[in-house]
């Protein structure tokens, strides 16, 4: 399917029902299969971080994965996918930040239903490029950025940037990762839509005719729609219209934290 109109939905991190409520808000609805569809043509575009830490990945991960192999979603992927995937091919990954919760959830489903729903991911998620070139070469997603320079390279250092970030060493105690500050210096001309890192806090905006949705700051031609959702915060989406030239937010806020980031200030343990 060829478009120019996407929205672009930030960090889902296992979050079913925000995303649900979310894919609502932005007039999606019900269609062939029980999968949602737009009538006016726009089509979803994960940022990546589909699982761990919220109370259904198992949901999110199957309902992105059968939207993609539709047609009717694409996905870029980011570091937890990446780990989720390399667990899944037999890989020896340590379940920590969250998978070893979503490794319970599929472990939970009956054996056809973990092993149909596994091989739907490795078959259409985990093929997924590093980043996302759409509305020929305007609009790039990439799950934590990517350099000008490295748009359409999709590996090595290129592919480490977008599932990581510009990542510059670690924090000798506790190991963080010391991340560079990458959109401050993006001078491309594509507009790059990416998450990876929550906004640290949550401005909402009332738009005029009364829709509500956090407003996240475009800078230097990229925007960042990981708004926390899994941490209390709330799911975002950027509506790109690139047969218009537009741009809109839509949020919905989290039910509650599902889980607990101690460098957000909406975060609370739950």
């Amino acid at each position: 399917m060829e478009t120019s109109r996407y929205d672009i939905i930030g960090d889902v991190h296992g979050c079913l029902t925000e995303l649900n409520e979310l894919l609502a808000a932005l007039g999606y609805e019900t269609g062939t299969a029980g999968l949602p569809r737009h009538a006016a043509g726009f089509m979803p575009v994960f940022v990546g971080d589909l699982a761990d830490r919220g109370d259904d990945s198992v949901g999110v991960l199957s309902l992105a994965a059968r939207m993609v192999a539709a047609n009717l979603a694409l996905f870029a992927p980011g570091n937890h996918d990446d780990k989720l995937f390399r667990f899944l091919r037999g890989a020896k990954v340590k379940q920590t930040h969250g998978l070893d919760g979503t490794v319970a959830q599929l472990n939970a489903l009956p054996t056809e239903q973990r092993e149909t729903l596994t091989q739907d991911i490795l078959t259409y998620l985990a093929p997924a490029p590093s980043h996302l070139i759409l509305d020929d070469g305007k609009l790039i997603v990439a799950h934590a950025g990517i350099r000008a320079e490295w748009i359409g390279i999709h590996h090595g250092a290129a592919k480490a940037h977008t599932l990581y970030g510009d990542v510059r060493g670690f924090e000798p105690v506790t190991g963080k990762p010391l991340r560079h500050d990458w959109a401050a210096e993006y001078d491309g001309a594509a507009f790059i839509a990416y998450g990876h890192t929550p906004a640290p806090f949550l401005a909402w905006h009332t738009a005029p005719n009364g829709r509500r949705f956090v407003l996240v700051p475009e800078r230097n031609n990229t925007i960042n729609l990981d708004t926390g959702c899994v941490f209390g915060g709330a799911l975002t989406a950027l509506r790109y219209n690139g047969n218009a030239g537009t741009r809109e937010l839509f949020s919905v806020p989290a039910h509650r934290a599902y889980a607990f980031h101690e460098d957000l200030a909406y975060s609370v343990k739950p």
